[in-house]
């Protein structure tokens, strides 16, 4: 038996009957449409509203990576054996190769080769290596998500990822060496990290020859007092202009191109690394991994929306 939308495309006329049939065909799919984007936004409200839950009952959390409370308090020098703090031009130079050129660790969007020559269009050696004692969490507000008109400030789906250090966990990462002229471009670029200077290994557990520099977590006081040097202009050019007062923060969501993009850079990298990105990296409340944001309905329709167009190959994976 057909619906009445087959009907109308089936029977050869032409008169009234055939276009109230069509009429009540479309009526249905519309219904149907209707109904079906209903149910989505539903299962995704109530989606927000378990993970908000989750992060409410956190309470006063312990962070094993630093063990103290709460979130945003300063890394300690050498949490992770072999690790240090970048605080100027001159560290960075001081872990220069021969060459004249610094390694850089990437484990979001620079998973991607195509996206990492958008920012480096001279990188050189692009391969894959492990980190250990380190883990990515979606916990900080990015001003260039909201520069782009992708972070939805409604539904706190803004936040962009960082490292911190964790006892027990690795994660799967990029490495790439660009030249120490890129540096002062680059700490302007990735002005809200606190830049360190890590170990990584290949996939044999042999150390690179030389310590990359990765983009870990800062903390609120610290960037106001340190990368803003105290001046309430230069922290409003660059987050008080969008009204965020807070960077850091546990009650935020990953933005949806920005997630989307990852797991995609991620999965294209290879089978190691989209494990490694599901099942190692956070959202803010450092408990949910982002196979469990998916497998929950957290994350619901985001792997099937595409990016603006402007943005589609940038953040294409």
């Amino acid at each position: 038996m057909h619906s009445a939308w087959s009907i109308a495309t089936l029977v050869p006329s032409h008169g009234v009957f055939q276009r109230q049939t069509e009429r009540r065909g479309i009526t249905a799919l519309e219904k149907s449409s209707a109904s079906l984007v209903a149910c989505v936004e539903n299962q995704a409200q109530k989606s927000r509203q378990w993970c908000r839950a989750q992060c409410m009952s956190m309470g006063s959390n312990v962070v094993p990576s630093i063990g103290v409370e709460g979130f945003g308090n300063t890394v300690q020098e050498g949490a992770v054996e072999g690790t240090r703090e970048l605080r100027n031009e001159a560290d960075f130079a001081s872990i220069a190769n021969t060459d004249g050129e610094i390694s850089i660790c990437g484990f979001g969007s620079l998973l991607s080769e195509k996206s990492a020559l958008y920012t480096f269009p001279n990188l050189r050696n692009f391969r894959v290596g492990v980190l250990h004692g380190f883990r990515r969490v979606f916990a900080h507000v990015a001003p260039v998500f909201l520069d782009r008109g992708i972070a939805n400030i409604e539904t706190k789906e803004l936040s962009s990822l960082s490292v911190e250090p964790c006892v027990g966990e690795s994660i799967v990462v990029t490495v790439f060496e660009i030249s120490v002229s890129e540096v002062p471009a680059f700490i302007e670029r990735e002005h809200e990290f606190r830049f360190l200077a890590v170990t990584v290994e290949d996939k044999e557990g042999q150390p690179f020859s030389q310590q990359a520099v990765i983009c870990a977590r800062y903390s609120d006081e610290e960037y106001r007092r340190i990368r803003c040097q105290g001046s309430s202009e230069e922290y409003y050019r660059r987050y008080g202009r969008h009204k965020i007062e807070q960077i850091w923060r546990d009650d935020i969501f990953p933005c949806r191109v920005y997630l989307r993009h990852c797991v995609l850079a991620a999965k294209n990298l290879g089978e190691d690394a989209y494990e490694s990105f599901l099942d190692h990296t956070y959202v803010a409340d450092r408990r949910t991994t982002i196979r469990t944001y998916f497998k929950h309905g957290l994350g619901v329709g985001i792997m099937n929306e595409k990016p603006p167009e402007a943005l589609r190959e940038r953040y294409g994976g």
